[in-house]
């Protein structure tokens, strides 16, 4: 394999002129899921997409087993299992025996259980349990696509992968939503700098960092922040003037949300999580999209594809130097 092309190239020559059966567990809408469906339909002579668009994710799984006992892959050259490859591998391999095998790793269920989000001990039969999930996921097949270079590299050390085997392609954002607009600013916010964070609040986004900063910058009546995601009580919210906490929006207001802030916040910011290092956050992906300034955390991950030159890294698990990036940047702002 010629590691100086690109994942997506890679991918593309081993998709390209085949017929191609593609399955995930995750809705079809999924960003992950429209990118990789984008390649095949664009490249594969044929393909059959298995997905499922039940609300429910042990549905959407039964869905799909459904329609895998029905159809025989006989007739196609690649299987391409995106979304939680570990609900297909290790119980349909069987069925795939004559076929090119490539999975997507998007999630590994040990990385995220033990390490992400803390679920399981690191040293407790459970997480031997999901470990060798993981690892009979990945056994034998022919490709794992990874989101980063460095998530990838941390793969081949747990699981004792071949190098050659691993892709990289990286995220993309929705341009149906995240593209280049200007609005303006609503007439509440008309005199500040507005800061924006949004997220799932894991606790890979860091999102108690962003918090302390709030509260650093607590008195800066210049500065506006605008929170968007479902924040548990169990995080020190901050309540204060120059603060707006959003519990959701659909993707067509945080469009908007974005386009007018003055200054995104992308992290991730976390210190204590080592998934923080190894993976770039999706929003990130969207505010370039957007074209927007945007704060990134100072990892291995987001130094793959962001520049120093253009955007500002900060350390990670340091709310002290996150909020005085954002007052720089609102100080300067008041003088342009």
């Amino acid at each position: 394999m010629d590691m100086d092309k690109t994942g997506e190239n890679i991918l593309i020559e081993n998709i390209k002129g085949k017929r191609v059966l593609y399955i995930a567990t995750k809705n079809a809408d999924y960003i992950r899921i429209q990118q990789e469906i984008k390649l095949i339909k664009k490249h594969a002579a044929a393909s059959m997409i298995i997905v499922s668009q039940n609300s429910s994710y042990m549905k959407r799984v039964f869905d799909v087993y459904k329609r895998l006992l029905k159809i025989s892959v006989k007739e196609y050259d690649v299987v391409f299992v995106g979304f939680m490859a570990q609900m297909i591998i290790p119980p349909w391999k069987w069925k795939f025996r004559h076929q090119i095998i490539i999975v997507d790793f998007f999630i590994s269920v040990y990385d995220t259980l033990v390490d992400d989000r803390k679920k399981i001990s690191p040293n407790g039969i459970l997480s031997k349990v999901v470990h060798r999930i993981d690892a009979l996921t990945l056994k034998d097949v022919d490709y794992i696509i990874c989101d980063t270079k460095t998530h990838g590299e941390y793969f081949e050390r747990e699981f004792f992968l071949q190098k050659s085997k691993l892709i990289t392609l990286y995220l993309e954002a929705d341009s149906k939503y995240y593209h280049k607009m200007h609005l303006e600013k609503p007439s509440q916010w008309k005199t500040k700098f507005l800061v924006l964070y949004f997220g799932s609040i894991l606790p890979v986004q860091g999102v108690d960092v962003v918090l302390h900063a709030i509260e650093i910058l607590q008195t800066a009546k210049n500065i506006h922040f605008l929170i968007i995601g479902p924040i548990s009580n169990r995080f020190n919210k901050v309540q204060t003037e120059n603060v707006t906490y959003i519990e959701w929006l659909s993707q067509e207001d945080l469009a908007k949300y974005i386009s007018f802030s003055d200054l995104c916040l992308a992290g991730h910011f976390s210190s204590c999580v080592g998934k923080a290092k190894r993976t770039i956050p999706g929003k990130a992906y969207i505010y370039k999209a957007m074209g927007k300034d945007m704060i990134l955390g100072d990892s291995p991950a987001n130094r793959e594809l962001f520049s120093e030159d253009i955007y500002n890294f900060v350390k990670m698990g340091d709310a002290e130097a996150l909020a005085e990036i954002i007052m720089k940047k609102a100080e300067r702002a008041s003088h342009e």
